[in-house]
């Protein structure tokens, strides 16, 4: 009995130390953040961009062979030619000047229709790309203690980080740095 007796107040005394020994937190409870670098990734958006612009255009051409300059400058040529000379003479004037009018009146013509134009407004467009910067992540360092670490995380974590049971407590974070808590010193 008297052993029963000894080894029930060890159990108790040893159950109570125990639950004492849990119950009170061993450590520091956050580490503290000595320093924060973002990690950011260059995104690239590509989007259409579009301007109006005057844009002249040749008219089009209905007479392509200057027929009417042609004709229209052999008469004048003709009928002038026809005012010089007498006989024979009125005659080769007559043709000649019909045949210098002809070529004149066909330049003409086909120098007013590369002049003739007009203008219009077109909408151009072209992609252009914009680019601007992400953030993806937070390198981290942080003091644990006497112990310098580093940890990688999805978020700013602030000055201070949680620590349990002598561990990091970071949600989201990445990395074996993350999950147990340890870093490599610097």
């Amino acid at each position: 009995m008297m052993l029963g007796i000894g080894l029930g107040a060890l159990g108790v005394t040893a159950g109570g130390a125990f639950a004492t020994y849990s119950l009170v937190e061993h450590g520091p409870k956050y580490a503290d953040v000595v320093a924060v670098q973002a990690l950011t990734e260059t995104v690239k958006t590509p989007r259409e961009e579009c301007r109006d612009v005057v844009v002249n255009r040749r008219a089009p051409v209905r007479d392509q062979h200057q027929v009417a300059g042609t004709v229209v400058g052999a008469l004048a040529g003709g009928l002038l030619g026809n005012q010089i000379g007498a006989g024979t003479g009125k005659k080769v004037a007559t043709i000649a000047g019909a045949a210098a009018g002809g070529y004149a009146g066909k330049k003409v013509q086909e120098n007013m229709q590369a002049n003739d134009t007009y203008s219009t407004t077109e909408t151009r467009c072209k992609t252009v790309t914009d680019t601007s910067q992400r953030v993806v992540g937070y390198d981290v360092e942080y003091r644990l203690g006497e112990h310098l670490g580093r940890v990688r995380m999805d978020h700013e974590p602030g000055p201070r980080i949680p620590v349990k049971d002598g561990q990091l407590v970071l949600t989201g974070a990445q990395g074996a740095d993350a999950r147990s808590g340890s870093g490599s010193g610097s």
